[in-house]
């Protein structure tokens, strides 16, 4: 296995501090997209309620409404998994170095 350059692992740094902002508000855009979906489907079930409320609640599932609200969650999930992963893997990176760095350590002693 070769061994990271401090440059990668500045590279890394870099990277978790420059994106800090755009993971968070992923996060954020994803949790609310989520939380909205009762909603939108709280306002359809209304639209029905001289219906059962299975009947209401089959059509809410089927509104296209929801179905393009499931379709603007898909992407927010999407752009929020893509900061975690990518944000995972820089913190990984870091953290190879810093057990390479400590079995160097050890083997000076």
């Amino acid at each position: 296995m070769r061994s990271l350059s401090e440059v990668e692992i500045e590279k890394a740094l870099d990277y978790l501090r420059d994106n800090a902002e755009d993971a968070a508000m992923a996060r954020a855009n994803r949790l609310y997209m989520e939380e909205y979906r009762k909603v939108v489907k709280a306002q359809i079930m209304k639209q029905h309620d001289h219906l059962a409320l299975g009947a209401q609640e089959r059509n809410a599932y089927s509104d296209p409404l929801y179905i393009e609200h499931l379709k603007a969650m898909h992407t927010a999930i999407e752009e929020d998994e893509k900061h975690r992963f990518l944000l995972s893997a820089a913190n990984a990176k870091i953290d190879a170095w810093r057990t390479h760095m400590a079995t160097e350590r050890s083997m000076k002693l």
